[in-house]
């Protein structure tokens, strides 16, 4: 593994970083969050007209840029330093990993194109306990299904005029405003059932969305209410869909890595900032030895879990699956970051209007969404087989 970033992963990052320092300041970004759609378009606009940001990790045969899973890390990394608010994980994580690996050729080259050029957004639509359930995060998602259950689910029927789906998701990342819908939905009753995603317009009859209030305003969540839509099925009849969505877990959660890193990172800069500008007893609070050393522990886990994140984010492109274990010491660098923030900013820390709240926010929502991390840890485990029947592998 060459550790070292190449010229073109640097100007990325360098590129990103000016355009949302301009861009994405703590005004503009409570601004974007507090908006119906919860992002600001013409960011978003910016975001994929000159960096190409939304297909970076499409081909170039459907208008992507034709980059890794690894340099929309490191976009992530930059992004999640601003907490910037946009459909960029809904879009270009979750949904179009999806339609690129699934979807027919027909399929691809009527959407793919529009998500690369950021004229479409998309969010994934899971219903069930949990979205780590699904991407096998938690656990195996090999008993998985959309359906059943006391909620419900999604249930697909097929009538005389195609597919309908019926039922409810809560906590659809972006689900409030994505022109496209990518559902999972039970089919064939009980003796035959299984789980199959269809393809649903934001503007299809049937189909009701509502924002709900997010512990993390960032992270804008809708939920999606399907009354007898009509839609289509994602790729052909013996399309495999638990394990694609096994396999863009890992992606996932090493792009989230990265992204909880460049906010601890972040947070962490902004505090020793602080902590050398505030005076106490006739001298900046960060000359404290007490101050020093909480500092230095924060600053050894966020660099422990840079590192981690870059590692898993280059075993994507090599097979490897490393994206669990990153994410869980990304998230709680990123959690013991901001709550130190918050501890060594003093009273500032806890208002609302300074920013601290929002890293710890950030960190919380996505435990909640992608975790816990000890869960993360435990599949971590299991999957690299370091317990077998209770005792330790040798």
């Amino acid at each position: 593994m060459d550790t070292r970033f190449t010229a073109e992963q640097d100007e990325i990052r360098r590129t990103l970083r000016e355009l949302l320092r301009e861009r994405c300041g703590s005004r503009e970004l409570r601004t974007a969050a507090d908006s119906p759609a919860g992002y600001d378009p013409l960011l978003w606009s910016a975001l994929a007209g000159r960096l190409g940001l939304p297909g970076l990790a499409l081909p170039e045969r459907y208008g992507g840029v034709g980059c890794s899973v690894t340099e929309l890390a490191l976009a992530c990394e930059e992004t999640g330093r601003a907490l910037a608010p946009s459909p960029l994980l809904a879009t270009s994580v979750l949904t179009a990993p999806l339609i690129l690996a699934l979807g027919t050729r027909a399929q691809r080259a009527e959407l793919l194109p529009r998500l690369a050029a950021g004229q479409l957004t998309a969010a994934l639509a899971v219903p069930g306990p949990a979205l780590a359930t699904a991407l096998a995060l938690t656990g195996g998602n090999a008993g998985y299904s959309a359906g059943g259950g006391r909620a419900g689910g999604v249930q697909a029927r097929w009538t005389a005029a195609g597919w309908t789906l019926y039922g409810q998701v809560d906590q659809v990342l972006d689900g409030h405003s994505a022109g496209l819908l990518l559902v999972a939905a039970h089919t064939g009753g009980f003796a035959r059932s299984r789980t199959r995603l269809f393809l649903v317009a934001g503007d299809a009859a049937g189909l009701v969305r509502i924002r709900q209030t997010a512990l993390d305003a960032t992270r804008p969540q809708g939920r999606v209410q399907l009354r007898d839509v009509r839609a289509e099925q994602l790729g052909e009849d013996d399309t495999g869909v638990l394990p694609a969505l096994a396999a863009l877990g890992d992606s996932v959660a090493a792009v989230l890595a990265a992204e909880a890193v460049g906010a601890a990172g972040r947070v962490l800069e902004r505090t020793v900032e602080y902590v050398g500008q505030r005076v106490q007893f006739g001298r900046p609070i960060g000359s404290f030895q007490a101050v020093k050393h909480r500092l230095a522990d924060v600053y050894v886990g966020v660099q422990a879990a840079r590192s981690a994140a870059c590692y898993a984010a280059w075993a994507t492109t090599q097979g490897e699956r490393a994206g669990g274990v990153a994410l869980a010491q990304a998230l709680e660098a990123l959690r013991s970051a901001a709550a130190e923030g918050i501890q060594l900013h003093g009273g500032i820390g806890f208002t609302w209007e300074h920013d601290a709240h929002l890293y710890f926010k950030r960190a919380a929502g996505d435990e909640l969404l992608f975790g816990p991390v000890h869960r993360l840890r435990d599949r971590a485990a299991e999957t690299a087989g370091l317990f077998v029947r209770g005792e330790a592998a040798v």
